[in-house]
């Protein structure tokens, strides 16, 4: 779909000027780097990937955080990996109460 924009609402951070919910610290990326290898703009990237311009500039600055299948289109059109452009804060993580700690783990049966 076109120009969609999923938020994700659950975090804290809201840009006062757009609306567009984010994480409360801003996120690190290397979309910008990867995408000025590929000699894209912005433009270019948002329509190969089916976004808005504007959503690349917020991915671009840490400003929103990005569905899984965005991440994932973003990634595959830059020839990445979401770890290689999407850069992880491992040292604060919420535990299962919301509070800094721990994260839960998932363990998969086979």
């Amino acid at each position: 779909m076109t120009g969609y924009c999923p938020c994700i609402t659950e975090n804290n951070y809201e840009n006062d000027q757009t609306g567009i919910t984010g994480s409360g610290d801003p996120m690190q990326t290397r979309i910008k780097e990867y995408r000025n290898r590929l000699s894209l703009t912005q433009d270019d990237l948002a329509k190969k990937v089916g976004v808005r311009r504007e959503t690349i500039v917020f991915l671009e600055q840490g400003k929103y955080n990005p569905s899984l299948k965005l991440a994932h289109d973003v990634a595959t059109t830059l020839n990445a990996t979401i770890d290689e452009l999407f850069i992880f804060d491992d040292d604060r993580q919420d535990g299962p109460d919301g509070q800094d700690g721990p994260a839960a783990q998932v363990v998969l049966e086979e």
